[in-house]
C-alpha cells in the first residue's frame, strides 16, 4: 500500500491544491494528514491564499481515503467541515515488525515519547521541519509542512511505499529517502 503523508496545511488553498496535484501524480492509496488542516493558528502568519472552506472542500473530495489526527489548531468546528475524523490524538499503523505512532507532535514528541519499543517509529508534524532522527531508540520522522515550512525547508510531503519513506517537495522532487 502507498501512503502520502502530509502535515500543516493551515488553511492554504494554494498549497492544498499543490498537495492534491501530488496526490494525483503519486497514485497513493491513502493520505495520512498529521493535523493543522484548516486554521492558521495565532502564532502563524496567514499562509498564501488562506481559504479554509476551499481546503475543506478539496480534502472532502477524497475524504474516504484520508486518515487524519488532530493538530493543536483543530477544533470541533473543523470536524463539522470535514467528512472524515480529525479529532483523534493519534493513530497506529503496523509496518512489518515496527509500529508507527502517528500524531501531530504537540503532545507526543521527542521530548515526551509515547509508549513505543526500540525501533518503532514516531511520525509527527507540528514543527514544520522535516526530520529523520533517533530519539532514544525510537525513530522520529517528520514530513515538514505543506504550507508554512520552517528553517529553510521546502514545502513538502512524504511517501511511504514498500517500506521506504521518501521526503518530497510539492513538485515531486525526492530530496531524502530512508528504509528502516
Amino acid at each position: 500500500m502507498k501512503f502520502l503523508i502530509a502535515s500543516d496545511i493551515h488553511g492554504s488553498a494554494f498549497f492544498c491544491r499543490k498537495l492534491m496535484e501530488a496526490w494525483e501524480r503519486e497514485g497513493a492509496d491513502r493520505m495520512i494528514l498529521l493535523g493543522d488542516l484548516l486554521y492558521h493558528g495565532p502564532r502563524n502568519d496567514l499562509p498564501k491564499d488562506y481559504a479554509p472552506k476551499e481546503v475543506a472542500a478539496m480534502l472532502s473530495e477524497i475524504g474516504g481515503q484520508i486518515l487524519a489526527v488532530r493538530g493543536n489548531c483543530e477544533a470541533e468546528v473543523d470536524q463539522l467541515m470535514l467528512p472524515f475524523p480529525v479529532m483523534a490524538d493519534y493513530a497506529l499503523l503496523p509496518l512489518e515488525e515496527r509500529l508507527i505512532f502517528i500524531t501531530h507532535g504537540h503532545h507526543f514528541n521527542t521530548g515526551n515519547l509515547p509508549p513505543l519499543k526500540e525501533g518503532d517509529i514516531l511520525l509527527h508534524g507540528h514543527t514544520h521541519v522535516p526530520a529523520l532522527e533517533d530519539a532514544h531508540g525510537i525513530l522520529y520522522l517528520n514530513p515538514g509542512s505543506v504550507s508554512l515550512p520552517k528553517d529553510g525547508s521546502p514545502n513538502a510531503y512524504m511517501i511511504l511505499c514498500d517500506g521506504t519513506f521518501f521526503w518530497k517537495k510539492l513538485d515531486g522532487t525526492v530530496y531524502k529517502t530512508w528504509t528502516p
